[in-house]
């Protein structure tokens, strides 16, 4: 068989930027279930829209992963191999409050890009829709719910139904599911013909609902709260035992919290101490989202028209590793609303001292799960109106097989055509007439075997006579 083809997409997300390097059998550029994730490198350093005031450093921070690429994919192939670098909420934050520097950072990283012998076929900045709708691609591809081969190399369609996909990034949040409801708001409503069959898909993206920036716009409504921003401000979401200095720069540089920006300078630093209190956490969260306007039959949070939940789900990225947190360094199951509810309060209860001793090697984000936990449990619960009959539902996972779950894979998919959207009915594998031939090949020598037997018996019956 002719050797392997690849394909490089970098997910430049907020807080880092992932390589994945992806492969597939060159004979079968339009087939399913065949593009695997090759190799991944994790970029060190944060994610490139927070190089605004050094954009050239941006697409140096890139260049280990890609002489990771230059060693992976095979140098006969390096010109053939598609490269393409796509950006999300940090860059679309980035885009809002400072155009300049975005097409600067976007410049820096593409030029880095086209340096190397791969063919680079452009960076941008997703949508927050393509980033929900890639996603979810991603996700029902590689568990063969669109498309998949039959033993005898035939092209079957599962009959399944689809997957709903949810991304928690460190930005936004993403929830994509196919729905037979009316989507009232035509901006929520995605129309995919894969395989010759068509799909009504929900998406929507909610910017500055990502893990970082809730946050941060945490980190805001506790200062309101606090009014006189004394050198000492409680953090219910905090465990006890745990404080530290902030700027109010850092709170107050993104423009998720910049209309709540205060009057002081913000070069002052404030000390914030952990209190680890569950309810009045809750109270401070819940003030995030905005439940009370709908201009449509039914809403999710903050205006924004969504139908039903229905049928299974997958969540990832935050959403993973945040239920991760809470079985493996908890040891709590999470199968209902109030399995997530009271793991958040017990992981709100313990102090800052215990929480070490659970989980050393996890000091950077570990006095976040609080709070972050709580949020997932609100956001799936009071946002997306998951209840004891649909949370059980949902999977939190991290992989399909070995491929990482996210939108990298779809978007590769999508720009280089893989996935037709005629069925591809009369094309057979190659693998086709090797089963044929093997068939036959079994066929004609049990024949032989049962003509030898019966030959043989009937030799040893006349020899007896």
């Amino acid at each position: 068989p002719p050797p392997p083809q690849y394909g490089i997409v970098l997910d430049a997300g907020s807080s880092h930027t992932a390589m994945f390097v992806y492969k597939w059998p060159a004979d079968k550029e339009n087939d399913t279930g065949v593009v695997s994730e090759h190799s991944m490198c994790d970029v060190e350093g944060p994610g490139i829209s927070s190089y605004r005031s050094n954009p050239p450093a941006a697409g140096t921070s890139l260049l280990h992963c890609l002489n990771q690429a230059l060693r992976d994919v095979p140098k006969e192939k390096h010109a053939d191999t598609p490269l393409y670098l796509g950006a999300t909420a940090g860059m679309r934050l980035l885009n809002i409050m400072n155009l300049q520097a975005s097409d600067a950072v976007l410049s820096a990283v593409a030029a880095t890009l086209k340096s190397y012998p791969f063919n680079f076929r452009g960076a941008k900045i997703l949508s927050g829709e393509e980033e929900g709708v890639f996603g979810w691609v991603t996700a029902n591809y590689l568990l063969e719910n669109f498309i998949k081969r039959g033993w005898l190399g035939e092209w079957i369609q599962p009959q399944k139904t689809t997957l709903g996909a949810m991304d928690f990034g460190g930005a936004s949040t993403q929830i994509t599911f196919e729905t037979r409801d009316t989507i009232e708001d035509p901006s929520n409503e995605v129309m995919l013909k894969l395989y010759g069959q068509e799909y009504k898909v929900y998406t929507h993206s909610f910017l500055c609902y990502g893990r970082d920036q809730v946050l941060k716009r945490l980190l805001s409504k506790l200062l309101q709260q606090a009014k006189s921003y004394q050198a000492t401000i409680p953090h219910p979401c905090w465990p006890t035992g745990y404080h530290k200095n902030l700027l109010l720069s850092s709170i107050y540089d993104s423009p998720c919290t910049e209309k709540e920006r205060p009057s002081f300078a913000l070069n002052t630093t404030i000390t914030m101490v952990g209190t680890g209190n569950a309810s009045l956490c809750t109270l401070h969260m819940s003030k995030l989202f905005n439940f009370t306007t709908c201009s449509f039959s039914r809403c999710s949070f903050d205006g924004i028209f969504q139908p039903e939940v229905s049928g299974n789900f997958i969540a990832f990225s935050a959403f993973f590793y945040t239920v991760d947190f809470i079985q493996t360094v908890m040891g709590r199951r999470v199968h209902l609303p109030s399995d997530l509810k009271d793991a958040a309060e017990t992981i709100c209860a313990t102090s800052w001292s215990e929480l070490l001793q659970k989980a050393p090697k996890m000091e950077k984000r570990l006095s976040d799960y609080c709070a972050v936990s709580i949020f997932v449990y609100l956001l799936t619960t009071k946002g997306y109106n998951f209840n004891d009959h649909s949370f059980p539902n949902i999977a939190f996972q991290k992989k399909a097989g070995e491929t990482s779950i996210g939108w990298a894979l779809g978007y590769m998919l999508n720009l280089t055509n893989m996935i037709p959207a005629e069925k591809p009915s009369s094309h057979k594998s190659i693998m086709y007439n090797y089963w044929v031939i093997l068939i036959l090949l079994f066929v004609v020598t049990t024949l032989m075997s049962l003509v030898t037997a019966i030959c043989l018996l009937r030799h040893s019956k006349s020899s007896a006579i």
